[in-house]
């Protein structure tokens, strides 16, 4: 929670020192899944990608050419486990609080490329298999990721298009009562670190909607 609140005061801070700053809304869809299940025995179960959303707000700081683009957006997204590892159904609902922290240069005309530190803070998880529960917390409930994308910028109407992936695993146990829910197959571990594209719209509320 320190780290979140010291990340939360530089955020803040940056506005000072922003030649021209822009705020705005952003919503859109996502792409991927967490990672494997692995099992007691070492054997490693990938998640179906599936689709879902996110919503959130973001600034936009330009310092001479380049800009700093903090944003502060909830994620809900599911994974489906069941078509490879689990007999029966198996979705891993998941949903986080993301912010992302992203270095951009404008290109050419209306495009540009940004990339940077993706701070995530879980919310809550949940392992449905057969209509059961069976999962716990994440091991860590902070982590850092990264994002890598390229935004195209039309008056106060944005599309970008991003991929995110972590630095790290980030293990969430699973109880013994999934031997039983999933035909005896014991399994020991989820990574509930996502992998996704990342496809939003944004609109400009506040600031200079020019490069």
């Amino acid at each position: 929670m320190k780290k979140l609140i010291i990340l939360v005061l530089l955020v803040s801070s940056m506005h000072a020192f922003g030649q021209s700053a822009a705020f705005g809304i952003k919503g859109g869809l996502n792409f991927g899944a967490t990672g494997d299940i692995t099992s007691i025995t070492n054997e490693s179960f990938d998640g179906d990608n599936e689709v879902g959303f996110h919503l959130g707000a973001f600034a936009r700081l330009k310092f001479a050419g380049i800009f700093i683009q903090p944003e502060l957006v909830y994620t809900r997204l599911t994974t489906d486990y069941g078509k490879s590892s689990i007999d029966g159904s198996a979705d891993y609902k998941f949903s986080k609080i993301d912010i992302p922290v992203l270095l951009g240069i404008d290109i050419v005309g209306p495009l540009s490329i940004k990339a940077g530190p993706a701070f995530q803070l879980v919310l809550n998880n949940d392992l449905d298999v057969n209509g059961s529960d069976v999962v716990n917390d994440p091991e860590n409930t902070f982590t850092i990721g990264y994002q890598i994308g390229v935004g195209v910028q039309l008056g106060r109407l944005g599309l970008d298009l991003r991929y995110e992936n972590a630095f790290s695993e980030n293990d969430t146990t699973i109880t013994s009562d999934l031997t039983e829910a999933a035909n005896n197959q014991q399994f020991a571990a989820i990574d509930s670190r996502p992998s996704q594209w990342i496809l939003s719209l944004s609109y400009q509320l506040k600031g200079s909607n020019k490069k």
